[in-house]
């Protein structure tokens, strides 16, 4: 609270060199970018963990190296058509996504919380390998959502001449400062790329070779961007009028089992049976089905019997688990596993993170798993 109070002393005072001090001491760097051109505007932070978007070419080596956001208007003028203010803030060790853990997003949260208050939205420049992963982190993680928070990336460098990094900064921006009658029109946690603006716990990564990178397979897009951008109102959840707080707990003691035909006792045993494992990400086959063979679902009762908690999703992109469809599942139903329905397999294992690190018990984390918490699941 004090470092808050601070900063918005700093930047009451208007000297720029005293807030990067104190949020330097906060491990953060800052630049402040006003491109308004009248009093009544809006604010957006950028939060910038890493990853392609931030990076340029450097002229002597060719190499990449992370971009001066100071240098941001050069690099895309189009800001400067727009009325609000911008500030960039940047992680002091810039992270390629694949070394995204949960103190990370636990640290986005806690950003996000210090500065609900100032901005108006938030977006959040991340590597695309793991966004899925953090978009649905952060969707459990902020509760009573009153703004949006809008991850966006790019395949291509900011410096790259064919870059899709431009047009998803720019349209993520407008998305998050976007209202209508003083009220934010997408005020939940988001994915915006390749002109699709996609609920953050409902996308997944599938392309690593062209801009169409993230997909909803079970989820409309919320809005796309054209010449105009349409957004579809009556699939984003409402702003909450509650309180806004986060969480600051998850539990990464869990584990993830995909099934394959083939798969035997000696592979399997060695997680079911450890003692530090809360909780299970089950990776089936179709809509839930998985063997039936007794060593497995012998194996599926007794991890239950002693506490953990096992939750059923489906290997493919989209569609549903339906636990009790066919034969195949209908065991797991009556040993107690969870259908995920149709989460992601993203969705699925930060919802099992943040469910468990909530130290509930046993007959209330599993209704928390297997009811809708954040918009993840129908």
């Amino acid at each position: 609270m004090l470092s808050r109070i601070l900063i918005r002393f700093a930047r009451f005072l208007g000297d720029q060199y005293k807030v990067d001090i104190l949020l330097m001491k906060r491990y953060y760097k800052t630049v402040n970018i006003n491109s308004a051109v009248k009093g009544d505007y809006g604010s957006v932070l950028v939060i910038y963990t890493g990853g392609t978007i931030g990076m340029d070419f450097d002229k002597e080596t060719g190499s990449l190296m992370p971009f001066d956001f100071e240098k941001i208007m050069e690099k895309v003028p189009e800001l400067k058509r727009f009325d609000f203010q911008l500030t960039v803030l940047s992680f002091t060790r810039l992270l390629d996504s694949s070394d995204i853990s949960v103190s990370h997003w636990l640290e986005l949260s806690r950003i996000i919380y210090d500065f609900y208050e100032d901005y108006d939205g938030f977006v959040i420049l991340h590597g695309t390998d793991t966004m899925a992963y953090s978009a649905s982190a952060l969707s459990f993680l902020l509760e009573n959502l009153a703004k949006p928070v809008i991850f966006t990336g790019a395949q291509l460098p900011i410096g790259a001449s064919r870059t899709d990094a431009r047009d998803n900064l720019v349209t993520a921006l407008e998305i998050a400062s976007a209202k209508t009658q003083g009220q934010a029109l997408v005020p939940e946690v988001c994915i915006y790329f390749d002109h699709l603006l996609l609920r953050g716990n409902r996308a997944k990564k599938v392309q690593n070779f062209n801009f169409t990178a993230f997909e909803s397979a079970n989820y409309p897009a919320l809005a796309v961007a054209g010449i105009h951008i349409e957004y579809n109102l009556s699939l984003t959840i409402p702003p909450s009028s509650a309180t806004f707080k986060i969480h600051q707990k998850m539990e990464d003691r869990i584990a993830i089992v995909k099934l394959f035909p083939g798969v035997n006792a000696e592979m399997l045993k060695p997680i079911f049976n450890a003692d530090n494992v809360q909780g299970i990400v089950l990776e089936t086959f179709g809509s839930g089905n998985a063997p039936t063979s007794s060593w497995f679902l012998n194996m599926v009762r007794d991890s239950i019997d002693q506490g953990m908690h096992i939750l059923n999703v489906s290997q493919c992109n989209g569609g549903s688990v339906s636990q009790g469809k066919y034969i195949t599942s209908k065991y797991l139903d009556d040993l107690g596993v969870i259908g995920a329905g149709d989460m992601t397999f993203e969705a699925a294992v930060t919802k099992m993170m943040f469910v468990l690190g909530k130290g509930l018990p046993a007959d209330v984390i599993k209704e928390q798993l297997m009811y809708p918490l954040s918009g993840e699941k129908s």
